[in-house]
């Protein structure tokens, strides 16, 4: 397995692991696509995430992050340095710290979204 492949795994295991009651509307070799269950504005399903491989990194959307930017206010310096605008983060690489640190935002945006 490639290091590319193993990130995805590794953040592809980390979004389902927050998605148990949402709907997993594709799960495909890198892309895995997660929707709330609550309407968006357009009367569809809202998204809670996406893992997607790219050619030189894996990026990792929490799209409530738009509703809720408040919830990555004290990111560290290593998670925020990976950042792409409000709600993508991206990763070449598997760091632990930076894995952990991730799965607590993801808990807190998962948490944000059931209490919406």
């Amino acid at each position: 397995m490639s290091e590319g492949e193993a990130v995805f795994e590794a953040l592809r295991a980390l979004m389902l692991h927050h998605s148990d009651g949402l709907d997993v509307t594709r799960d495909h070799p890198g892309d895995l696509v997660v929707r709330t269950r609550q309407p968006d504005a357009k009367g569809q399903p809202g998204w809670f995430g996406t893992v997607t491989a790219r050619k030189s990194y894996v990026a990792f959307h929490l799209p409530p992050l738009y509703d809720h930017p408040a919830l990555a206010g004290a990111l560290s310096d290593e998670l925020e340095s990976r950042r792409q605008g409000k709600t993508c983060f991206n990763f070449k690489a598997l760091e632990p710290a930076v894995l952990d640190e991730l799965e607590v935002l993801t808990a807190r945006v998962r948490a944000a979204v059931d209490g919406a």
